[in-house]
């Protein structure tokens, strides 16, 4: 899929079935993984502006639920880097390789 200039034809690469495809596989992480992250978050914030009582129950001495939640919104974050890692070495990678095959072939 090259142009007259030797260049990718990136229309005819977007409307490949390969490029629909890596398109799809990064939509099923990456949606779900922002709106669960954002409604946590959210419900983080919200909890600690409207249920300040909550927030503030004593867990562990002086570790309370707000502390507690708040450390896990790291773990959260981290947890997501790591699973995004490796969803994209084991499904985005390989499609990546694929569409960009489509021009290495055409080069040949």
């Amino acid at each position: 899929m090259i142009d007259d200039a030797g260049d990718p034809d990136f229309v005819a690469l977007q409307a490949s079935a390969d490029f629909r495809e890596l398109r799809r596989r990064i939509t099923i992480f990456v949606v779900p993984a922002t709106c669960g992250f954002l409604l946590w978050y959210l419900g983080y914030v919200a909890l600690s502006a409207y249920a300040p009582d909550f927030m503030g129950t004593p867990v562990v001495g002086v570790l309370n639920i707000g502390l507690l939640f708040g450390l896990l919104q790291f773990v959260t974050t981290i947890a997501l880097t790591l699973g995004y890692a490796r969803y994209a070495r084991r499904k985005l990678d390989p499609q990546v390789d694929a569409v960009r095959s489509l021009t290495a072939e055409d080069q040949d």
